[in-house]
């Protein structure tokens, strides 16, 4: 291959790979659940699982599944979601329905039922939920809102893996 050509060929092989990647995987959306510890107290760490993923509108929510009450003999599990500020509203005191792939719907109370922080933000108790789901499949949250249908979120089986391990393995 002649030098004057060689540019010409580099080009080209660069735009192939930049079209290989842009089909193959750039444009997967993923949802990595992350567990974060926080200072619950002076010397007390605590874990809790956090997670962007966006609903069928395009909108990014932010997951949060953190344990309370550690005091108690059983933790309560609670699940807040916040929504983007002016642009949902959840409607309380309606329950969360989260849905398994096999088409089970169980309901998790709303724990802002009497009052919320923000009208961005919902909260549930999964205390006797989270050990009725299946460990390893995705999940639907089918979000209740104000003025609407429910917004659905769809959970990858990653994050719901790690609220298993959560409930199960950290204290």
């Amino acid at each position: 291959m002649p030098m004057y050509q060689f540019p010409q060929y580099f080009w080209r092989c660069a735009l192939i790979v930049l079209l290989t990647l842009t089909l193959c995987g750039w444009g997967t959306k993923s949802a990595q659940a992350l567990l974060r510890q926080h200072h619950d107290s002076p010397g007390v760490l605590r874990y809790h699982s956090q997670v962007s993923i966006k609903d069928e509108k395009g909108y990014a929510w932010q997951v949060l599944l953190f344990k309370q009450n550690y005091n108690n003999p059983i933790k309560e599990l609670r699940l807040r979601l916040v929504g983007f500020p002016g642009v949902v509203e959840v409607a309380h005191p309606q329950p969360l329905e989260i849905e398994t792939v096999g088409g089970k719907l169980l309901l998790a109370l709303d724990g802002y039922a009497l009052a919320a922080p923000a009208l961005n933000v919902g909260e549930y108790e999964l205390t006797d939920v989270l050990p009725k789901l299946p460990t390893t499949d995705a999940l639907k949250l089918h979000i209740p809102v104000k003025n609407g249908q429910p917004l659905v979120l769809n959970i990858p089986n990653s994050v719901v893996t790690e609220w298993q391990w959560l409930l199960t393995e950290i204290d």
